[in-house]
């Protein structure tokens, strides 16, 4: 790597890095200073790093999926405790397959967040700077409110859905309870299911535009920068698909996952007890915090993948998200823009930029 590249990729994984220490400092420290071990207990926590962990931690290990404190317990806020994240065995495994977006849905979707590209990204041909976040959260919640079949304002939905993200992180994440945070993440979820209350379930679908809509809005513009600043544009046109996952890679747009064991067992050799919490640390079980993006020599992809999953706990989305995310930066490489400012999201449920604006190349 050239001396130039190697500046580019430093400035990139730099800006990068604020976003998890503006949000979550403490945690990320943490986090940081306990993954030279694999897996390590601290009370009745215990932290998963390495890949081995990570895929124990979601394939090997009996997971309570109504505890408070993980992503089942948040879920269960949405839904009324119902459906998909809280189930077991066969009934969670169905649910997440008739909810998969296969090659059909993504077929039928594209026009949908193609067309916000098209006319969002459009101000750059003419010279002009775009807030990418907006853009983002624009194409984010049209694509949520055609795949539930709502006739909802997009960037009203996307307000809604990651103001309810954000206020049941902030209850179920690790760390000292929060004055006031239930309260605040029922009122939000509230509002949020009142805006899809034409849908048959409604709290379902509030649940399923949370995940598309915070995911995408975490994952695009972080990938953006990093593009702009390692100059990593030039990939969009020659190795799409690479270029995508070895971003989802190093954004890892849902850094770690919460859980309670159910019953005993073990990740990566460390033993876990029943009632233990497990916070499974994806992104350094994929090697997002040492290695940067290499779209010429991408991780193999069953690494690759663990962002999304493993096992019955595969994001049903993935297809769909690898597929916009593809498409976005294959709009933007057209204009090959760098980053004018940015500035990190404190209070988002993933981290992620709050606005990112960019201009075209000059």
């Amino acid at each position: 790597m050239s001396k130039l590249a190697g500046e580019s990729m430093s400035r990139a994984r730099r800006r990068d890095r604020r976003v998890y220490l503006s949000g979550h400092p403490v945690l990320f420290t943490l986090l940081a200073a306990t993954r030279r071990r694999p897996a390590r207990r601290l009370g009745g926590t215990v932290l998963a790093h390495s890949e081995a962990a990570v895929r124990d931690g979601l394939t090997r290990v009996p997971l309570d999926r109504n505890a408070p404190g993980t992503t089942g317990g948040a879920a269960g806020d949405l839904t009324g405790g119902e459906l998909l994240f809280n189930q077991d065995g066969d009934g969670h495994r169905g649910s997440r397959r008739g909810l998969a977006l296969g090659a059909d849905a993504v077929q039928r979707l594209r026009p949908v967040w193609t067309a916000v590209l098209d006319r969002r990204l459009a101000p750059l041909a003419a010279g002009e700077r775009i807030e990418l976040v907006d853009v983002t959260a624009e194409l984010a919640g049209a694509t949520a409110a055609a795949l539930l079949g709502v006739d909802a304002d997009p960037l009203t939905l996307a307000s809604m859905a990651r103001a309810a993200a954000a206020a049941a992180a902030r209850e179920h994440l690790p760390g000292i309870p929060r004055p006031g945070a239930r309260r605040a993440a029922r009122a939000a979820t509230a509002r949020l299911t009142d805006l899809l209350a034409s849908h048959e379930d409604a709290a379902l679908a509030a649940m399923l535009a949370v995940a598309a809509v915070t995911t995408t809005v975490a994952a695009l513009p972080r990938a953006a920068a990093w593009c702009a600043d390692a100059g990593l544009w030039s990939f969009a046109g020659t190795a799409p698909d690479a270029l995508t996952s070895e971003l989802l890679r190093v954004t890892a747009p849902a850094p770690l996952l919460p859980r309670v064991a159910a019953a005993a067992g073990t990740v990566d050799g460390c033993p876990v007890r029943r009632g233990d919490r497990l916070i499974l640390v994806a992104r350094h079980a994929v090697d997002a915090h040492r290695t940067d993006p290499c779209p010429a020599d991408p991780a193999p992809p069953h690494v690759a993948q663990l962002v999304f999953g493993a096992g019955p706990h595969a994001c049903p989305g993935a297809r769909l998200a690898r597929h916009q995310l593809s498409d976005a930066l294959r709009a933007l490489a057209v204009h090959r823009p760098r980053v004018v400012s940015a500035r990190a999201d404190r209070r988002s449920a993933l981290p992620g930029w709050s606005r990112l604006i960019l201009a075209p190349d000059r």
